[in-house]
């Protein structure tokens, strides 16, 4: 009997990845931790690549496949099309081993539509991609319409912004040296090249960093902490904006609904040496001993200003989340204003890309009793063009496009009005 070709594992579990993705929508990160343990680190991680390349190109991907079908395979038949498509035009696979471990990965019925499909996609290589309006073919339609309906002709350089693989980027604790090889940026953040495990480098353990996007690190920057403040940090986990906070002095309470998040908040900050309050409760029911002096609210989101690099949210996410999701921060928006105190400040935050999610909380807040309190360009002076005219912030991932992008948030600060 042959053996099977070496790298066959890896294979499976990215397929196993692109199924829980596209079949049954679940969060890329969600299904990796679903593997089984027993894959090695290496195998699980070399997956997460493949099926990440994927899912950032999959409409260029199907489009390169489509002449050689004469009908729609069977998903397992497709996965394992996609995943070999994508090792010979994006990964720089040999491609006797693409071709190799893709048949093997396929349902025997399909192995020879594989083969022979793949080895005609290995004798064009890379010409195949040429041609292709590829920023169109890999964004769902409904992001494009979206997107184009809210920053015009920007669409096309925000989809051009989620083919790559994302930097990975550090927010530094005080006092702390950043990594050797990292790239300050104007912001305050530290970049790092696409690929680096945190983990891996110096300091991690010590707690001298944590993994933030630079974008991310904005709206805990423009509340302007104090020491000594009473702050509460609502939806708090995975506790970047939380440490955020705590590291400027001030007394943090991280409110988190979900137990697991909220165990992974306090892991965080124990590595970080830093202290917060951490209270497992969901933020639009709770209600607080005492008013706060500053809330900050990173609501959730539908998340599709992460799409670089967390390229499943493409796929995950459908127009009708958006709505849903809009109704769960205006309910989480409502019961903030309730916890500040007069005089006090509240910066709302989404990492998402839809207006739904960010510029329209203006009209609701103003009905809470929330006065829109405006940023100014010197209130981010690293990052001017991110303070718009109205006075929000909105960052997207084609800004500072020859350093990697960020992600795509909106904020906007409020204080009580009257």
């Amino acid at each position: 009997m042959t053996p099977p070709p070496a790298g066959l594992p890896t294979r499976k579990a990215a397929r196993d990845l692109l199924e829980a993705t596209l079949e049954h929508r679940r969060p890329l990160e969600e299904a990796l931790e679903a593997l089984p343990r027993r894959l090695d680190p290496r195998d699980r991680a070399a997956a997460h690549r493949i099926a990440a390349a994927v899912l950032r190109r999959l409409g260029s991907i199907d489009e390169v496949l489509s002449p050689f079908l004469r009908k729609e395979p069977p998903p397992p038949a497709r996965h394992a099309l996609r995943i070999g498509a994508a090792e010979l035009l994006l990964l720089e696979t040999p491609p006797h081993a693409a071709v190799a471990t893709a048949v093997a990965l396929a349902p025997r019925a399909f192995a020879g539509l594989v083969n022979a499909v793949l080895r005609k996609v290995a004798a064009e290589g890379a010409s195949a991609l040429e041609g292709l309006d590829a920023p169109r073919l890999d964004t769902p339609a409904w992001l494009w319409s979206a997107w184009h309906a809210a920053y015009g002709p920007a669409v096309r350089a925000i989809a051009e912004a989620h083919r790559g693989p994302a930097p990975l980027d550090l927010t530094l604790a005080p006092g702390a040296a950043p990594p050797a090889g990292a790239e300050a940026l104007p912001t305050g953040s530290w970049r790092m090249a696409a690929g680096t495990r945190v983990t891996d480098l110096p300091g991690f353990a010590e707690g001298h960093f944590w993994v933030q996007d630079a974008a991310a690190a904005l709206p805990a920057m423009l509340l302007a902490p104090r020491p000594g403040e009473r702050i509460a940090d609502l939806c708090a986990a995975p506790g970047g904006k939380t440490a955020q906070l705590a590291a400027a002095g001030a007394e943090v309470t991280a409110v988190e609904r979900d137990p697991a998040r909220a165990a992974r908040l306090a892991e965080n900050l124990a590595r970080l040496r830093l202290a917060a309050t951490i209270v497992q409760a969901d933020a639009a029911t709770w209600t607080p001993p005492a008013p706060f002096d500053a809330i900050l609210l990173d609501a959730p989101c539908t998340a599709t200003g992460t799409i670089r690099r967390h390229p499943d949210v493409a796929h995950t996410k459908r127009a009708r989340d958006v709505t849903t999701a809009a109704e769960a921060q205006a309910r989480l928006l409502a019961s903030a204003a309730r916890m500040l105190k007069p005089g006090g400040r509240l910066v709302f935050a989404t990492c998402s890309l839809q207006p739904e999610e960010g510029e329209a909380h203006l009209a609701r807040a103003a009905s809470l009793g929330l006065a829109h309190d405006p940023f100014a360009a010197a209130d981010l002076p690293g990052l001017p063009e991110a303070i718009t005219p109205q006075g929000w912030l909105r960052t997207r991932p084609d800004f500072w496009p020859a350093r990697g992008g960020m992600d795509g948030f909106f904020a906007a600060r409020f204080r009580p009005a009257g």
